[in-house]
């Protein structure tokens, strides 16, 4: 198992990574819309999904990949009414991962969405 790790992605908040690879598998743990930056949450439903994903895309840049590697996303909102939104948003980084998506009644930090992927790693 390695660790992956970036700093143009924010840190992890808790005790885990931003990511691990197993056997060149790719596990991220979610991640907020925090501008690594300055640390910061962004504002707003649209600019939270774009910057969960490009935090998700330097992470996987670190390990080796991109988010055209990514097999399956896991997605958590806030308020399932953004389902269209994020949609329209996903749509345009991601090629067509398996994914699941579902309400919750809090996340971390008081975001808006949170997303976890697993990608492998083209040898």
């Amino acid at each position: 198992m390695k660790i992956i790790n970036t700093i143009n992605a924010p840190k992890a908040i808790g005790p885990y990574s931003q990511a691990i690879e197993v056997n060149g598998i790719i596990y991220t743990s979610g991640q907020i819309g925090i501008n690594p930056s300055d640390g910061n949450l962004v504002v707003g439903i649209e600019n939270q999904t774009k910057q969960v994903i490009v935090n998700l895309e330097n992470i996987l840049k670190e390990s080796g990949c991109s988010l055209d590697d990514v097999i399956k996303t896991t997605v958590f909102v806030k308020d399932i009414n953004d389902f269209s939104l994020i949609n329209e948003i996903y749509s345009k980084y991601f090629k067509s991962p398996a994914r699941s998506l579902v309400e919750v009644s809090n996340l971390p930090k008081g975001a808006l969405i949170e997303i976890e992927c697993i990608a492998k790693i083209n040898i």
